[in-house]
């Protein structure tokens, strides 16, 4: 006949609510997210793939494809570079190739990937409800859908520089690492944006309509040196730094630390905002969308 110990009955005890302890962090909401990632992680080539066919979805029957938004994009660019140049009193072989860069990375790299964010969830409602996938797959397709109409719009730019024969040389490369930190602030913008316009849906509209006054007040048709001594105050625009990290490479100059330092500074902040807000309704988008 065994006798069991006083420390192996306490063990025995106290094994249900160890086990009721984990159970509970499992299913915690913080728990969820993370599982949901994880197996965003997995299956980030189905992410790729969706983004890819949406651009073919978008274009089909189309001869041009998606590079009737490049002939778009260098109309506009060819008119307001004309318009603007004669309104500034600048050179045109200065103006242009800043002009067609930023309107290429902020039609592109912002505003499309922002207004897109706020219906990441929305427009993937017939697979939410038919087909069980991490919420954050959406989000991978949303960024890479972008990042292929980036790669057709930035034609633009490059077709004005090697007209005016105008390379930025090594320091082009400084630009990848920020345009590695723009996929990640839109991967974070489709978890904020995406989770508040599945529950409120006019924040989609406002949004839009705050992007386009961040349009003018931040530096895309006019150049910072614009502004003389007051240029120093865009850097309290948010948007302003994350441009330039990636605009002032592709023209050849190098981004300052204080520059860097706002811009990821920034970004980290955004995505502890995403973040927290993901974990709080990633429940209840089922329900919203």
């Amino acid at each position: 006949m065994s006798v069991s110990s006083p420390a192996s009955d306490v063990a025995r005890n106290d094994a249900p609510h160890r086990q009721v302890s984990r159970d509970a962090l499992r299913g915690s909401p913080a728990a969820r997210a993370w599982a949901d990632w994880k197996e965003t992680r997995r299956l980030w080539r189905l992410g790729v793939r969706l983004g890819w066919l949406d651009i073919r979805l978008r274009y089909r029957g189309s001869a041009l494809g998606p590079f009737w938004l490049t002939i778009t994009s260098a109309l506009m660019v060819a008119s307001m570079g004309v318009l603007y140049s004669k309104l500034f009193h600048m050179q045109l072989a200065s103006y242009l190739p800043f002009l067609s860069l930023s309107l290429t990375l902020w039609s592109v790299g912002f505003s499309s990937l922002i207004q897109e964010s706020c219906t990441c969830f929305l427009d993937a409602e017939d697979m939410v409800r038919s087909v069980r996938l991490p919420f954050l797959l959406y989000a991978v397709r949303v960024v890479v859908r972008n990042a292929i109409v980036f790669a057709h719009n930035i034609v633009v730019p490059l077709g004005v520089f090697a007209l005016y024969h105008l390379w930025p040389g090594m320091d082009a490369l400084l630009a990848i690492p920020a345009l590695v930190l723009w996929g990640l602030d839109g991967f974070a913008a489709c978890m904020l944006f995406g989770s508040l316009c599945a529950r409120f849906r006019d924040v989609a509209p406002i949004i839009g309509a705050l992007l386009q006054i961040v349009f003018y007040v931040t530096p895309v048709i006019w150049m910072p040196q614009q502004l003389g001594p007051r240029a120093a105050y865009l850097l309290y625009n948010p948007f302003y730094p994350l441009l330039e990290i990636v605009r002032e490479p592709l023209l050849g100059h190098v981004p300052s630390l204080q520059i860097w330092g706002i811009a990821l500074a920034t970004s980290v902040v955004f995505w502890l905002i995403a973040v927290r807000s993901f974990i709080r309704v990633r429940s209840r988008l089922v329900f919203w969308i």
